[in-house]
């Protein structure tokens, strides 16, 4: 199991003896796939040399009741009932249990999933928490908070204008790494597999992970 299908992956799966890997991001995410050649398509290429197959679960794993962003309101404290707030079912929206300070929040989502965070902090107490992991950055935006009454956004690829739209709106703003916001998906993936499935070896995979290093951020 990992977010990403990398070259690294691929060898930790190859050493290990696994005839599948199951990631989030498509094998073909960040370059599209038209032929399987060494200079076009390295993973798909060394997947099919070594006969291990892919299984890729993005836009449906986003939107799944129990998926990404399922666990990602629950990870940061946000109690039940969610709530979905994009017509295609991505996104969740709850409470927390009560109000916090901005400050008190950023650091909950700091340690839980363990990354440096950028926000925009509008004054306001966090108690009604939109979550989108990945790019999520659509979602700041007039009519979604008026729709659903949300003071603080949780997601990530923020680009600069929607900070300034945040700003305007009065929203609180957190970018908490497109990677560590889906990464809370992984570890559920290899426990429902191994529960579904106990005769099945799974694990998650030790060599994949962030590879972007912050260097001055300010963490909270």
């Amino acid at each position: 199991m990992a977010l990403d299908i990398t070259q690294a992956v691929i060898e930790e799966a190859a050493e290990f003896g696994a005839e599948l890997i199951i990631s989030h991001h498509p094998v073909i995410f960040i370059n599209p796939l038209t032929s399987v050649t060494p200079e076009t398509a390295s993973e798909a290429l060394a997947l099919a040399e070594r006969k291990i197959a892919a299984i890729c679960a993005h836009t449906n794993l986003d939107a799944a009741p129990d998926g990404v962003n399922f666990h990602l309101a629950k990870r940061l404290g946000l109690v039940e009932p969610y709530e979905a707030f994009a017509s295609d079912g991505i996104g969740r929206i709850a409470n927390l249990p009560c109000p916090v300070t901005m400050t008190e929040f950023l650091k909950t989502v700091s340690g839980e999933l363990r990354t440096p965070v950028r926000y925009y902090d509008s004054g306001c107490a966090v108690s009604r928490v939109a979550v989108c992991g990945g790019s999520g950055g659509d979602y700041v935006a007039a009519e979604q908070i008026a729709r659903h009454g949300f003071d603080t956004l949780v997601t990530a690829d923020i680009k600069h204008g929607q900070w300034l739209n945040a700003s305007k709106l009065g929203l609180n703003l957190i970018d908490a790494d497109h990677f560590a916001t889906e990464n809370v998906i992984i570890p559920v993936m290899r426990d429902r597999i191994s529960e579904r499935f106990p005769e099945i070896e799974a694990r998650v995979s030790t060599r994949y992970g962030q590879t972007v290093r912050f260097f001055g951020w300010a963490s909270a």
